[in-house]
């Protein structure tokens, strides 16, 4: 299977990233790494946030065929959010890492990257409420999975398998009453899942 000339672009811009960090990362190098001309870089990406904001959106969509494909194995959204990140691949958390490093880049400005991050949460955040009646409880399972997450990112030491699991039952308890906030169970079908 061939690769396109954008997601070779982009795996170039992962790449010199990871190598080298975001203050190195320039048009120039992107497009020598990639093998492609500067011009046809600024075909697909004219500025450097977007060719990042790119790099964004490609991530939440490997990170969506994750979700499905946990679904498909009969995980809920919530489960997989409050999942420990696999740290024994550590090149999945490192391209993450460089995410947050060109979201610093823009100094909180508004820009395109901020908003590829934020559309990317956006879609992750409606999958959980959908699952939950409550939303206060929705909300709970977002920001546990948030820490989960930043803490991989900030290579914290792990939470010791049992209690992260006794941690995740707690909040995913399923019970007869009502008032009980555990997910709902909806079929495949019924979950919403973000466009491609």
């Amino acid at each position: 299977m061939t690769t396109s000339t954008r997601d070779r672009i982009l795996d170039a811009l992962e790449a010199l990233l990871l190598d080298q960090g975001l203050t190195q990362v320039t048009l120039e190098a992107v497009a020598a790494k990639a093998g492609v001309s500067k011009g046809g870089l600024l075909y697909h990406f004219p500025t450097k946030e977007a060719m990042i904001a790119g790099m964004v959106r490609r991530l939440g969509d490997r990170s969506d065929a994750q979700r499905e494909e946990a679904a498909a194995g009969g995980t809920s959204v919530a489960e997989w959010y409050l999942q420990q990140p696999d740290t024994s691949t550590t090149e999945e958390l490192a391209l993450y890492r460089s995410t947050i490093a060109a979201l610093r880049s823009v100094d909180g400005k508004p820009g395109e990257v901020q908003q590829a991050v934020t559309d990317v949460m956006r879609l992750w955040d409606e999958g959980l409420r959908a699952e939950f009646d409550d939303p206060v409880q929705a909300e709970i399972v977002r920001l546990v999975g948030d820490g989960i997450y930043l803490a991989a990112l900030l290579d914290l030491p792990t939470t010791d398998p049992d209690l992260h699991r006794q941690v995740v039952e707690r909040l995913l308890r399923s019970g007869s009453d009502p008032s009980d906030s555990a997910p709902r169970s909806t079929p495949d079908s019924d979950r919403r899942t973000p466009p491609a």
